[in-house]
């Protein structure tokens, strides 16, 4: 579903993925994980058009897309959940739940979409007219996944869904990840939550200094010594 090939990316000089090559299967979940500063954030950037590799390829369906731009992308059917949520604070939880469907504005499947987002996220039905910028930690993560679903997305790509949570939230958050893959959608994941992300992907890649130096299954890198002692507390 999506070719990462040889790709390289930089901030100014400074070079932030070099020679990155992922693949992401339909249905499965794929998790990126390194530590702060590896490139992961980057690579997600990339992916949905916030960033131009200098050089390499980016495919989605066999299409190449590392010169389209954000909405093009988006059009495609890849949505991008970012790092540190970026709900618009002074907008009601509805306004931002449909700014993420503006790139179909005229569908007339927007209605069942916004009240499928309620349903699997209560919590924010309970606040669809309250403004954004006063939910809670976990409900601005769950309103930044909505957000993102109602582009009605076949991939996913999620920055750090759990950062900043309290466990049961972050429980919450992971199962909702596991129900949306069983739905249908593929999920590309960066979390800093090494083990709970390796626990529910079906592959996983580890990032080094932008590199790519560690790949195969959620379980055999779970299992894996140099992981374990890395990313894993031991």
């Amino acid at each position: 579903m999506l070719q990462i090939n040889q790709v390289n990316v930089f901030y100014g000089a400074i070079q932030a993925l070099r020679n990155v090559t992922i693949d992401v299967e339909q249905g499965e979940i794929v998790a990126i994980i390194g530590s702060n500063g590896a490139g992961k954030s980057t690579l997600l950037r990339t992916v949905s058009g916030l960033l131009k590799p200098r050089s390499g390829t980016i495919s989605f369906e066999g299409e190449e897309i590392q010169n389209l731009s954000p909405d093009q992308i988006v059009k495609l059917g890849i949505s991008h959940s970012p790092e540190g949520r970026r709900i618009f604070t002074n907008m009601s939880v509805q306004e931002n739940l449909l700014l993420g469907a503006f790139v179909r504005k005229k569908d007339p499947k927007i209605g069942q979409d916004l009240k499928n987002v309620m349903t699997r996220f209560p919590q924010l039905k309970d606040r669809v007219s309250q403004n954004s910028g006063t939910l809670s930690g976990g409900e601005q993560q769950m309103l930044a996944i909505g957000r993102a679903l109602m582009s009605r997305p076949r991939l996913l790509l999620l920055d750090e869904p759990s950062l900043g949570l309290a466990p049961n939230l972050m429980a919450e958050i992971f199962k909702i990840v596991i129900d949306l893959n069983a739905e249908g959608t593929t999920v590309l994941i960066v979390e800093q939550n090494a083990n709970r992300s390796l626990e529910i992907a079906h592959r996983a890649y580890v990032l080094e200094t932008g590199s790519v130096v560690l790949e195969g299954t959620g379980k055999a890198l779970l299992d894996d010594p140099k992981v374990k002692e890395a990313y894993l507390g031991g």
